[in-house]
């Protein structure tokens, strides 16, 4: 994956292909953002922005929060907040899975979601 700010671009100057409401300045004012802010971004000269903020961006673009928070170097409060309350069991999760392919990690979150233990 390329960095946050050229994904962002790229998200945002597909959806304008189609639709002109993606101009820089358009999707600024529906995140609640200043234009020269987001086009800094995109251009990667300023760091990503806050979870918020990329909460509101991915909303706006139709992306999954998560993929840009990682793309932006972050962890939502919210898998923090899972990940402390278990530690030691979803870290030797986590490394035990980081190597393995997607359809085998999909597979165990089939299971767990399904309850097919």
């Amino acid at each position: 994956m390329s960095n946050f700010g050229t994904y962002i671009r790229q998200a945002r100057e597909t959806h304008r292909a189609k639709d002109a409401s993606f101009s820089v300045r358009q999707l600024a004012a529906r995140v609640g953002i200043e234009p020269s802010y987001l086009s800094k971004i995109e251009r990667s000269e300023q760091p990503p922005p806050s979870q918020q903020t990329i909460e509101r961006l991915a909303e706006a673009l139709g992306e999954d929060a998560d993929v840009l928070l990682a793309l932006a170097g972050k962890v939502s409060d919210e898998l923090q907040e899972i990940i402390r309350r278990r530690p030691k069991l979803f870290g030797e999760l986590i490394r035990q899975l980081k190597d393995a392919p997607d359809h085998a990690v999909l597979r165990v979150v089939r299971e767990v979601r399904d309850g097919e233990w």
